[in-house]
């Protein structure tokens, strides 16, 4: 049993989205395929991943460095104890030989892609979803049916006024979600405030709206925001600070009484242990948001969940970032606080499975083997691309 071929390309986003710091117009990411010998119904088994949205393509890395390390790698050191499947574990060690500590975005989201799709190989095999996989081995069997899944809008778009935004969250609570997750910090704060309180009149309340900042506020915008949302009572105030401003994150928390949210733009288990450390968080209402393709993986992924534990965390705290199959398949199996949605953006890359259907703000999973990357068409058509 051994990985004959590894194969990446860059894909363009082609979006003129935007929030409150950069636009996605050269937005690209990275498709993977891990080509396997194991023959399923008569074609090799093949895993796909791809690097989430919001990091450029990073073929590079996985060029020059990565797959060499994987495809030089003798094929009995990549198997689990049995010798029947792979054990991602032993990819990430073999990906990370020679890398020196820190600078981990320069390499975590490669890594972290490669080592999804050998997730969704490993699942495959099993002919298990991966979500099953996931709660078999990282949360005692416990198997979820449904998850709980958020949408992420309100972007800032040419032309997009009160009108446009309440037109955006009307079809989105017509398509089954409860929750909305609109941006601020793109325009005058006496703007963003109408904006919250136009959402406000279509969603159940504050407990059903968050905002997203997208990391740009200094201090004192920071704490003018704050100030000026408190009152909203809003389900979470997203990304108030540069993600590594910890100093003024703690300051917040003493500052702002609802819940907080941050991480995505964290990408390694020590950067999440100064997060909670350092930032202050509170683990009675803040949410951590780490996308786990961008940050190593899967494996590594767990690791953060335990360090989280000794320090206090529930897994119902963690809510992933990325809108996609592979985050809901990691949500699912780990028994997480639930699952974004980008419904509408971002191209093949947004969504879950075709036939996937939100009720009450709840998402069914699909059974398809692995990540399930087959039910999503038009996505599934570009992944295939790589291995034919």
């Amino acid at each position: 049993m051994k990985v004959t071929a590894i194969r990446e390309i860059s894909v363009p986003i082609g979006s003129s989205l935007r929030n409150s710091a950069f636009d996605f117009s050269e937005m690209t990411t990275s498709v993977v395929a891990v080509v396997t010998d194991v023959i399923r119904d008569g074609r090799p088994v093949v895993g796909y991943a791809f690097n989430s949205t919001g990091r450029y393509a990073c073929g590079a890395q996985m060029r020059d460095r990565l797959v060499p390390r994987i495809m030089k790698a003798a094929p009995e050191s990549l198997l689990d104890a049995s010798g029947s499947n792979f054990a991602p574990e032993k990819f990430l060690a073999c990906m990370m030989q020679r890398e020196k500590p820190g600078g981990h975005t320069e390499r975590s989201v490669a890594v972290g892609t490669i080592e999804v799709a050998v997730w969704d190989a490993v699942a495959k095999i099993e002919d298990q979803p991966l979500h099953a996989v996931l709660s078999e081995r990282f949360n005692h069997g416990a198997l979820a049916r449904q998850v709980s899944c958020y949408v992420g809008g309100g972007w800032y778009a040419p032309g997009k006024g009160i009108a446009q935004l309440q037109d955006e969250i009307r079809a989105r609570l017509a398509e089954g979600y409860t929750t909305m997750k609109i941006k601020v910090g793109g325009a005058s704060l006496a703007e963003d405030l109408e904006r919250v309180e136009a959402a406000l009149h279509l969603v159940d309340g504050g407990a059903h709206l968050a905002v997203d900042a997208n990391a740009t506020f200094d201090r004192q915008r920071a704490h003018t925001y704050a100030d000026a949302l408190a009152p909203y009572a809003l389900r979470w105030l997203e990304e108030p600070t540069d993600p590594l401003d910890f100093s003024l994150l703690a300051e917040l928390t003493q500052r702002y009484a609802p819940p907080l949210a941050t991480g995505e733009n964290l990408f390694s288990t020590q950067d999440i242990a100064n997060l909670v450390r350092f930032g202050r968080l509170r683990p009675d209402r803040d949410l951590l948001q780490m996308d786990v393709a961008q940050s190593y993986g899967i494996v590594q992924f767990s690791r953060t969940l335990e360090m989280l534990k000794a320090q206090g965390w529930q897994p119902s705290a963690v809510y992933p970032h990325g809108g996609n199959l592979m985050t809901l398949a990691v949500v699912a199996g780990f028994g997480l606080g639930g699952c974004e949605a980008y419904p509408g953006v971002f191209g093949p890359f947004a969504g879950f499975h075709d036939d996937a259907r939100i009720e009450n703000g709840m998402i069914t999973l699909s059974e398809r083997p692995g990540i399930g990357f087959e039910g999503q068409n038009e996505l599934y058509a570009l992944m295939r691309s790589l291995s034919s």
